[in-house]
């Protein structure tokens, strides 16, 4: 609701508050159906018969990010501003579109309510009335048994259309293909994208060449000028390898093939954890064949898959002789790219931790030569051995550390 400033003069001091609106659709077919355009004129109109001024920048939307889900940046940004205490009122049309779980409606509410912050459901009105709040509990359970209920049904959906071979796994083309503009998951309608399959061929050869390795294959890529998957000269190494296993290039891909678990890493300490999950591969008996195309043949194919499965023993990352005490925890502070032990010296006495991107040539190639120095490692292992020590012999340190943390200064 957009008011001009003779307008804003006239109303009582007591009806500008600090309010802030919110809305949220599941996928982007609700997007794109205007349901959250919906949600936001039913909003707008409790405002209108209020009288209440809500700037624009406190109308929180979240197109297509599902309600089973806390990570969602509108919702984020909506609480941040309720930490700092400067919300007093969340419209909101129905408790599902805070959250489909009972549980994360409650944890949100109380969250709301700690910090002076009311919330109201426009369509469906709540109080304090034990009648109200037993509702409330009642239809978060319908919610989110529906989210769980239409999830099975998709899922069973999609695996019947996969065995029946009227569906493609994936959901984006691989590199050396293409389909159907008109059936872009039709079988039928895959077919060979000439110039890329000759890079795939080229990548299986080189790769068989003797002492080629990932890195090798990868730096040729890279140097050569051929345009990677993403129309850049970026290739990396992970791409590289990633193709090299794709048995969709021996003219079958496989349905059913990954499933989702937690991430137990990431990538860089500095960087975003991202959503959280990772994909772990299924026991071959329940993956779902597809014929397509092929590109390579299967002689060459396992031929490829045998060398891979050597070279892991012998990678640079099992090497266990170096004593290094922030192994896979350090990354550079300059680039934030992951930073490597490595001993050097006649002796091999002296011990650094180097920028990735400094010293790999295909990483430095795609993204410029990280001018960050080399670390030695004992200094700096000494200086975080000490920290640790520090704070396990005074839980002071912890407690301050919380309340930073919980402060917002972090």
């Amino acid at each position: 609701m957009t008011l001009n400033p003779t307008q804003i003069e006239s109303l009582p001091v007591e009806n500008i508050e600090r309010v802030a609106l919110y809305a949220r659709v599941s996928g982007a077919r609700q997007a794109q159906t205007q349901t959250i355009e919906q949600q936001l004129t039913s909003l707008q109109a409790e405002l209108k018969r209020r009288e209440i001024i809500v700037p624009d920048d406190h109308v929180y939307r979240d197109d297509g990010f599902s309600g089973a889900m806390l990570n969602r940046p509108g919702l984020d940004r909506l609480r941040d501003l309720i930490n700092m205490h400067e919300i007093d009122l969340v419209l909101i049309t129905a408790p599902d579109r805070l959250a489909r779980k009972y549980v994360h409606q409650v944890l949100m509410l109380e969250e709301f309510e700690k910090r002076g912050c009311r919330v109201e459901f426009v369509e469906h009105p709540m109080s304090n009335d034990p009648h109200d709040q037993l509702l409330l509990q009642i239809r978060g359970a319908v919610a989110e048994y529906e989210r769980t209920l239409i999830s099975e049904r998709m899922r069973r959906g999609r695996l019947a259309k996969l065995r029946a071979g009227v569906l493609l796994p994936w959901t984006s083309v691989p590199y050396g293909f293409r389909s159907d503009p008109a059936r872009p998951r039709d079988p039928t309608g895959v077919r060979i994208e000439q110039t890329e399959a000759v890079v795939i061929q080229s990548m299986f050869d080189a790769y068989l060449k003797e002492n080629a390795t990932l890195y090798s294959v990868t730096l040729e890529l890279a140097t050569s000028g051929i345009p990677s998957p993403k129309k850049n000269s970026n290739w990396c190494i992970s791409g590289v390898r990633h193709f090299l296993m794709n048995p969709a290039y021996t003219g079958i891909c496989y349905g059913n093939r990954f499933r989702t678990v937690k991430a137990t890493r990431r990538l860089s300490p500095l960087k975003p954890i991202g959503d959280g999950h990772s994909c772990r591969l299924r026991p071959k008996e329940e993956w779902i064949p597809i014929p397509v195309p092929a590109i390579v043949t299967q002689e060459v194919f396992d031929l490829v898959q045998t060398k891979l499965a050597r070279g892991q023993g012998t990678a640079r990352r099992n090497n266990k002789t170096g004593q290094y005490l922030l192994r896979c925890l350090l990354s550079c502070g300059r680039c934030q790219a992951c930073c490597m032990g490595r001993t050097m010296g006649r002796d091999q006495k002296y011990g650094y931790y180097m920028c990735n991107q400094k010293t790999n040539q295909v990483k430095a190639i795609a993204n410029g030569r990280c001018t960050a120095r080399y670390i030695p490692s004992r200094q700096l292992d000494d200086a975080v051995w000490a920290d640790v020590c520090e704070v396990m012999t005074n839980p002071e340190v912890i407690r301050l550390a919380l309340e930073r943390a919980h402060g917002g200064q972090w």
